[in-house]
């Protein structure tokens, strides 16, 4: 029997197998690209994953660099180091443990079960991990302001009622997460703008399909934003990697997530 160490924070999956191999290979090759191939994964999945670990954690898993004579390079910070360590290390101990668990069958059957009912997966493209910097309530909605790091942060607009029902306060850790069609881009240098959110970055990766594409906002500290806009939409603001850009969303479309 071979038992595979899955790790979460507050209810998402943050650290496996599968992401813990990436790193190893990034760690191995300097590159996402010879690393996906290297284990098998794809493209896009290896720079989704990277993505995904770096906007969930404290601090930044992988550093990249955009361009250059060879295309840029990939590296794990020290941080992305200590943590491939470590996982390792717990994997083994828990597979002694599982192994004894199994032993006997109904008690291993039934912790099956719990573990697929409490796994919660989400469609949303946008995961932040962050912690209330400040509540303004109003008589029907509130606004909360959450940081994400020293360098972004995200407002979600909500009901009080939901204040209420989710026991929010300052300090307290919450997800933030946002649809990629939710999210506007714009090359505008301007303040006028309506929605309470705007991410200042530049684009790092562009998907184009037949009618719309995927574009990759990389912000300070690592983090990354994706945004779905169409084809015309990407030749108008003549969108290209490189191109600094700003990233637009309303509080309402920021969905708050607390275990």
């Amino acid at each position: 029997m071979k038992a595979h160490l899955l790790l979460e924070k507050n209810g998402l999956s943050f650290l496996g197998d599968q992401r813990v191999t990436l790193l190893e290979a990034i760690a191995t090759h300097g590159s996402i690209t010879s690393a996906a191939k290297a284990i098998g994964m794809s493209y896009k999945a290896a720079w989704d994953t990277v993505d995904t670990m770096n906007n969930l954690s404290d601090h930044p898993l992988v550093r990249r660099s955009i361009g250059g004579r060879h295309g840029g390079g990939t590296i794990l910070t020290e941080h992305g180091q200590q943590l491939v360590k470590v996982f390792r290390e717990g994997e083994k101990k828990f597979q002694g443990v599982m192994e004894d668990l199994a032993t006997d069958m109904e008690s291993f059957t039934h912790l099956q079960d719990i573990y697929k009912r409490f796994s919660m997966r989400t469609s949303a493209r946008n995961q932040f991990l962050g912690k209330i910097k400040k509540i303004t309530k109003g008589a029907v909605n509130a606004e909360i302001k959450v940081g994400l790091d020293d360098h972004n942060e995200i407002v979600s607009v909500i009901t009080a009622e939901s204040v209420e029902l989710m026991d929010l306060a300052v300090g307290v850790e919450v997800y933030a997460l946002i649809k990629a069609p939710s999210i506007v881009l714009t090359t505008e240098v301007t303040t006028k703008f309506s929605a309470e959110n705007r991410l200042c970055g530049v684009i790092a990766r562009i998907q184009a399909g037949e009618v719309n594409a995927s574009v990759w906002l990389s912000l300070p500290n690592e983090k990354t934003v994706t945004s779905i806009v169409t084809l015309e939409t990407l030749e108008k603001l003549e969108l290209r990697e490189g191109t600094p850009a700003q990233a637009i969303f309303t509080g309402s479309t920021v969905i708050l997530a607390r275990i």
